[in-house]
């Protein structure tokens, strides 16, 4: 069986996703079967495996950084919310059907055995096992009954190593405070802990450093720079939406609808110079820009109300009516149609007007589409027209069926990669509103390369040099990347150590 070790955090979005991937990245990179582990996973980022399971993208992340398919084994249980106080559970990639926090809080302990089923799994195709927690081990409300911080490392027997984020200040009290609300037996499961998002002169936090070893009688086995990584991210925490990014010579603007997923969708445009990828959340900071993206969303008739109400729907068709191109992908594709119609409650009961842009319909049913596809966009007329004959690949992941109108014109012919030998149809167009249901749509090299073309055309600028990337390939660069810096500040020597003593 693999030996394991387990990255925990004081908080969200400390690095935890990060840490586990680089530590990943080098033991590959060691010579090591490695493979990431995430027992329970609550995120709207979701990805769809070969065999059509889903699965949260961090631990997609981590798979990539390990050299390996990614497999739902990694993260058997996937929670995305629904509203405020739900979520759909997705147990071993399939639905399991939609909980309250309270009922999912009084059920989540039968789900251990289908957890252990997928850590011994991996655990006896791998040498080692890299493990991320969720949020804090320290919330004493949620402690009860745990999952997937210390329950989980007793679980597995696996040493933690504790993360906090020292950009948001505090680091020392994070560390110290979470340390002291946790079981003795916890804490001597806990063998050391990293000071992560640290900028400037490291000799400066020597002394510090010093007190948080004497103080919590774990060492400091690292102290992480803040890096700047084009990796994914896990969920709407992340510091894409929150950048003032300047608007570039291409500007696209991605609307941040509350229940905004799979916003990674959009990360190739991130990756050409020249364009700007802003997400907008207020009409002041929509601007002019070259195209609108609807993106994907987990309840496409509640942000869809949110963009009326907001007055964001108002200034897309204003923008639309002007000339500018939108772009809708999965729930943004649906919004963009004449009805949405819920006849069974999936989302919000009742039918609802659409945004009027493309001729057809969204009826929402308790099905799920979950595959992978690749294909060629068709014979792209408007301003999109360069997209004509292009390759694309990505997966479906939305509930609802869509009907075009008679005489509307499908955006891409795909291939559903579990039937080999059937094709359909995707997505609409008209002269300047475009959708699909294929996440992914833009990473296969030529597909964002074609948009900016025909978005300089447009506008009458040389794209020439507005150059995209090979994604793939410029991910594992990242991850070299990564790693080498976490080599650097990290003390692998006794993080080895500790991986082979074990707890």
């Amino acid at each position: 069986m693999a030996k394991a070790i387990m990255i925990q955090g004081t908080m969200s979005n400390a690095g935890k996703s990060l840490l586990a991937a680089g530590l990943c990245r080098i033991f590959k990179q060691d010579g090591y079967r490695v493979a990431p582990f995430k027992s329970q996973n609550m995120a709207l980022n979701s990805f769809i495996t070969e065999e059509g399971l889903e699965m949260g993208r961090a631990q997609v992340m981590q798979a990539e950084a390990a050299g390996i398919k990614p497999s739902v084994l990694m993260n058997p249980i996937l929670l995305k919310p629904t509203n405020d106080v739900g979520s759909q559970v997705i147990v071993n990639g399939e639905v399991l059907g939609n909980m309250s926090a309270r009922d999912y809080f009084a059920y989540k302990k039968k789900l251990i055995p289908d957890i252990m089923k997928a850590y011994d799994t991996l655990a006896a195709e791998n040498d080692i096992i890299v493990i991320e927690g969720a949020g804090s081990p320290a919330e004493i409300n949620l402690k009860q009954d745990d999952i997937v911080n210390m329950g989980m490392a007793k679980l597995a027997k696996a040493p933690v190593l504790l993360v906090g984020d020292i950009d948001r200040g505090g680091v020392f009290a994070q560390l110290i405070g979470t340390v002291m609300l946790l079981e003795d037996d916890e804490k001597e499961m806990v063998k050391g802990l990293i000071i992560n998002k640290f900028r400037g002169d490291k000799t400066i936090l020597d002394p510090g450093v010093e007190m948080l070893e004497e103080r919590s009688g774990i060492p400091v086995v690292g102290v992480a720079p803040y890096l700047q990584i084009e990796v994914e991210d896990e969920d709407s925490l992340t510091e894409r939406f929150d950048s003032q990014q300047e608007v570039g010579q291409i500007d696209i603007a991605v609307i941040r609808v509350p229940r905004i997923s799979n916003f990674t969708d959009f990360n190739p445009f991130e990756n050409i110079p020249g364009v700007s990828l802003r997400y907008v959340k207020h009409i002041h900071e929509l601007k002019h820009p070259d195209m609108v993206i609807l993106p994907g969303t987990k309840n496409t008739m509640g942000d869809l109300q949110w963009m009326r109400e907001s007055g964001m729907e108002a200034a897309v068709l204003k923008l639309a009516a002007a000339g500018t191109v939108i772009f809708g992908v999965c729930g943004g594709y649906q919004m963009l149609g004449e009805t949405l119609s819920d006849p069974d409650g999936v989302e919000a009961g009742g039918t609802m007007k659409g945004m009027g842009l493309l001729p057809m319909d969204t009826v929402f049913a308790d099905g799920k589409t979950r595959t992978r596809v690749s294909g060629t966009f068709g014979q792209v007329e408007g301003e999109l027209s360069q997209l004509s004959g292009v390759e694309l690949e990505g997966y479906e992941i939305h509930m609802g069926v869509t009907t075009l109108h008679k005489g509307a014109s499908p955006l891409t012919t795909i291939r559903d990669h579990a039937k080999t030998t059937e094709e359909k149809q995707d997505g609409a167009y008209t002269s300047r509103v475009y959708g699909t249901y294929v996440h992914g749509v833009f990473d296969k090299e030529g597909v964002a390369e074609a948009v900016i073309r025909a978005l300089g055309k447009k506008k009458g600028i040389d794209t020439s040099e507005m150059k995209g990337v090979d994604f793939q390939t410029f991910k594992e660069t990242q991850y070299d990347i990564l790693a080498a810096a976490l080599r650097e500040h990290l003390d692998m020597k006794a993080i080895y150590e500790i991986l082979e003593a074990g707890v």
